[in-house]
């Protein structure tokens, strides 16, 4: 099965193509992992044909889709869901949507990411690579954690902990994805995990406009 990866959960946008069979091997064709900022919608697209092009391979070639769903900053994870719902609409394919921890790191773990506000979200993960606790939201300085850190290595100071560089990859996202992948109609619709309220938000009230 040739699969279409991609996240927009964080600052580098990843977007990458891999043949996956249902015993869990992933063999990745292509990734292009792209520093991103706030520049998702405008990135995305050049991501994509890149790896494609790199892969040897066209749209036409894909039999699903998986995506990261978050957490993540609003905007990012919009550009990222509606594009994964486009492509598998488009084509009629398995649209499959993990949460984008999930794709950082394997084994016992906790991993962090940058959260803006001076905040970071976290989870943490087994030995078989099982969440156990998160997604969430925190403050470093308010995370305990033990065992290995992986994620945003900016955050280690206030963490307390050395935290091992990390970042989402097309096979951490296939891997996340294996028992949807596995069993297609057991894929849940794609919906971002957001885990705060955007910072956009209409007003409360509405000012009088004085006629001249």
């Amino acid at each position: 099965m040739l699969v279409f990866a991609l996240d927009t959960a964080t600052p580098t946008l990843v977007a990458g193509l891999a043949r996956w069979t249902p015993d869990g091997a992933v063999e990745v064709l292509a990734e292009r992992a792209v520093p991103s900022g706030n520049r998702h919608a405008e990135l995305l697209s050049g991501a994509l044909t890149e790896a494609l092009g790199a892969a040897g391979c066209a749209l036409a070639d894909i039999d699903a889709v998986v995506t990261g769903l978050g957490p993540g900053p609003f905007t990012g994870l919009r550009v990222g869901v509606v594009t994964a719902a486009a492509l598998a609409d488009a084509r009629g394919l398995p649209a499959v949507g993990v949460c984008s921890l999930d794709a950082i790191g394997s084994g016992a773990r906790t991993v962090v990411t940058d959260a803006r506000r001076r905040e970071v979200y976290w989870a943490a993960y087994a030995g078989d690579g099982t969440r156990t606790a998160g997604p969430g939201v925190v403050r470093p300085e308010e995370l305990a954690v033990s065992g290995p850190v992986v994620g945003d290595a900016r955050f280690a100071e206030r963490l307390g902990a050395d935290v091992t560089p990390a970042g989402v990859t097309t096979a951490g996202l296939l891997g996340a994805a294996a028992p949807q992948l596995t069993d297609p109609p057991s894929a849940a619709p794609l919906v971002p995990l957001y885990l705060r309220r955007p910072d956009a938000v209409p007003p409360t009230s509405v000012k009088p406009v004085s006629q001249p």
